[in-house]
This record gives C-alpha cells, sequence and structure tokens, in this order.
C-alpha cells in the first residue's frame, strides 16, 4: 500500500527545499573573512583574526560580543579556514556528558592528524566543572577552544580556563556595516523569489537593528514574508512596514541625529534642575530606542563630577558602580541600574565648584610659560636653586584661588 507520509520522507526532501526553510540569518551568513561586516579591529590588514586564517594557526580565545556581531559566524569561518573540524555546543543544553565525548572524539581524531575546534556558544553558562572538565584538553592542545559570550568573560569564565584563551570583543555594527549586511540579504531574496525590493526607509530599518545584524535580518525577513509583492513585481519595505514587523510604532530617535543630541541634552539638563520624572522619561525614550546604555551610563558618570561633585561626594562612585553593574548584567535588567542613578542625581545637591576649578587651573597653565615650583614644594633635596627658573612663581601659594574664579 502506498504510503500517505512518502512525501515527507528524508529521502524526497531535497537540500533546495531544506534550505527555504532556514532562518534568512542561517542562509545568508558569510562563509568568508572577507564577507563579514565590521569587526576591522579584528579582521583588517594586519588584525589578529585575519593573520591566525593567514599563517593557518588558531590559538583559543574567547568572543565576546552583544548579539548580533558575528561570533558564531566568526567560529565557523575561523574553523574553515585553517581545515579543522568543528563541534559545536551549546551552555544551555550541554552537561559534563557530552563535552567529554566531544573530548574523547577529538582525542581520536587528533590521533589521526585532524585538529579539532570546540566551539561553546554562551559559555558563560557553562558550570564551573563544565569550565574544569574543558581545561587539560586545551592546556594539552587535543583541542582549540572557542567560546562566545554576552557577558564581560572576566566575571563569567574562571581564571584558569580564562588565562589559556584570547579574549577578542566584538562591537555593534554600525549603520554602514549593518547596510551592507542588509543589502546582501535583500539580493538573496530577490534571486530566490525573482522579486525586486526597494528600502524605502533605511533609517527606520537601521534604527529598529540597533546595530545588530541579526535583529535587522529578522525583521527584513517577516517583512518580505508578510508583505505583497505590487504589480510591478516591486516589494516595498516602508515605514508602516517595518512597524507591523515590530509590532510598535517607531520611535523619532535617530542614534547619529539631531534628536539623539537633543535628548540626552534633555536628561541632563532634567537633573540639573532637579526634575527626577523629566529626566527618567527623557532616559525611556533614549533606552526604548534602543541607545547603547552604557552611553547612558557614561555621561551619568560625568554629570556625577561635573554637576554634582563635591556637594555630594557618594554621588560619583554610585554612578561608577552603576556602569560596571551595567557592564556585568546588562539590559534589560539594567534599566534598574541606570534608572536609579538618574533618579539619585536628580535629587542629589549640585556644586559645579570642582569643575570649574580645575578648568580656571588650566586655564592659568595654558596662559604662563612656564610654572614654577616654589622652593619648599620641591622634591627634598633641592638641586637647584630659583634662579634656573624663569616663569609663574606666586609668593604663596595661597595667593591662588581657582575657586573664587568660579
Amino acid at each position: 500500500m502506498e504510503s500517505l507520509f512518502e512525501d515527507l520522507s528524508p529521502k524526497a526532501t531535497n537540500e533546495s527545499q531544506k534550505n527555504q526553510y532556514r532562518p534568512l540569518a542561517e542562509r545568508v551568513r558569510p562563509t568568508s573573512i572577507d564577507d563579514v561586516a565590521g569587526q576591522e579591529h579584528l579582521l583588517g590588514e594586519g588584525a589578529p583574526l585575519r593573520t591566525f586564517i593567514q599563517r593557518g594557526e588558531l590559538p583559543s580565545m574567547i568572543l565576546w560580543g552583544p548579539p548580533g556581531t558575528g561570533k558564531t559566524t566568526l567560529a565557523h569561518i575561523l574553523t574553515s579556514a585553517v581545515g579543522a573540524h568543528i563541534e559545536r555546543l551549546s551552555a544551555v543544553d550541554s552537561g559534563v556528558k557530552e563535552l567529554r565525548d566531544v573530548l574523547r572524539k577529538a582525542e581520536i581524531l587528533l590521533s589521526k592528524g585532524s585538529r579539532t575546534v570546540v566551539f561553546i556558544d554562551e559559555i558563560h553558562r557553562f558550570t564551573t566543572s563544565q569550565q574544569d572538565a574543558l581545561l587539560h584538553a586545551v592546556e594539552r592542545g587535543h583541542i582549540t577552544l572557542i567560546g562566545a559570550t554576552t557577558e564581560n568573560p572576566s566575571f563569567k569564565v574562571n581564571n584558569a580556563l580564562l588565562s589559556r584563551c584570547q579574549v577578542y570583543l566584538l562591537n555593534l555594527l554600525n549603520d554602514i556595516d549593518l547596510r551592507h549586511v542588509i543589502e546582501r540579504a535583500i539580493n538573496t531574496i530577490s534571486t530566490s523569489r525573482g522579486v525586486t525590493i526597494v528600502v524605502n526607509d533605511w533609517t527606520s530599518l537601521l534604527r529598529v537593528a540597533s546595530g545588530d545584524a541579526r535583529k535587522a535580518l529578522n525583521v527584513l525577513e517577516t517583512i518580505t514574508m508578510s508583505a505583497a509583492a505590487e504589480p510591478d513585481n516591486t516589494l516595498s519595505i516602508t515605514t508602516e512596514a517595518i512597524e507591523r514587523a515590530i509590532q510598535k510604532p517607531l520611535a523619532r530617535y535617530d542614534r547619529a541625529g539631531d534628536y539623539h543630541y537633543d535628548t540626552i541634552s534633555a536628561l541632563i539638563k532634567s537633573m540639573r534642575g532637579g526634575d527626577a520624572n523629566a529626566a527618567l522619561l527623557y532616559c525611556a525614550v533614549m533606552l526604548d530606542a534602543g541607545e547603547d546604555p552604557l552611553f547612558i551610563a557614561r555621561r551619568l558618570v560625568i554629570f556625577a563630577s561635573e554637576d554634582v561633585g563635591i556637594a555630594d561626594v557618594h554621588a560619583l562612585p554610585l554612578a561608577v558602580s552603576a556602569f560596571e553593574a551595567l557592564e556585568r548584567i546588562g539590559m534589560p535588567e539594567g534599566r534598574i541600574v541606570i534608572g536609579h542613578v538618574v533618579v539619585y542625581l536628580s535629587n542629589a545637591p549640585k556644586s559645579r565648584a570642582a569643575y570649574n576649578a580645575i578648568n580656571a587651573a588650566l586655564a592659568t597653565v595654558r596662559a604662563e610659560a612656564t610654572i614654577v615650583v616654589p622652593m619648599h614644594l620641591r622634591n627634598y633635596p633641592p638641586t637647584k636653586d630659583d634662579s634656573g627658573y624663569s616663569g609663574f612663581l606666586p609668593e604663596r601659594l595661597q595667593d591662588i584661588d581657582f575657586f573664587g574664579q568660579t
């Protein structure tokens, strides 16, 4: 009797059919280092990862960076370029048993002259025992380890393993690199579907992605799967299509434009005026639009010293601690830390005395040819008398009052 499931058997499924069900991000994943967008500090001429490929060498490393910056892609390209076998593990669903099985297989392959790269995604989620299981194999050269993490490895990977790996930081993609990724994907979709895709709103598409290539490709795929082609066989990516794909209206915020600077200015001035509600509002605008939270944290550190200053000596340590906490925990939980500091700085007393005083001191230094150190303040014993010096020498340092100039 003929099977009802005959057409669903593996033999009946060809490679092209399999490919069409793969996510767009997988279908357009670069296979060559020259196709990778961004990360010039690692991939440019003379940069470390390109040098490894040129020499056919590959040390153990940890790739640290935000989602969608190409960590998995680089792991596969590096492995292929040096002719190694790759074993991929995920810290989410692999335990010590699976890891040991991979290490045994790697030893067998090594005895046959083939090296193995063990790629561990989300390596920061590995337990201490799982990380310890890697130590011997990495140290003896039985495997080359490539770990990928979105968390600071200094806090999430144990020191013994960390000392055996190079750590390379991947950056969010800028708009030029992100556009290159999207255009490559558009060519792929256009070829497979036989349509012409036109992007009418690049600004919104790039803003939604916020430097994350995978996010950009997922939004693009959603739009092209749900939108119908026009009579001239053109598919337009408009602001409305992007909003439908992400299911929310687009904020009028450009990380490189006027609104970006207007909003951070409004945040600073609201805190300066003691209006915590307004400060939180403008902070929320930036976070919701995908602003880099570390950019906001840096501005809070500056504000704590420049505007609060010596009026509240706890403000600067708090802002610095918040910056470090944000590096450790990331988003979305980091919003709580940012909100905490914004409220504190808004309500704190303000003093620009130290800020104005250091500026006045610098102005004095730049106005004088030389600042001569008085005899009683020089390194003891003095090696020269005042006759060998010329320049600004006050009778007493008390004659200088930088705070009086503020």
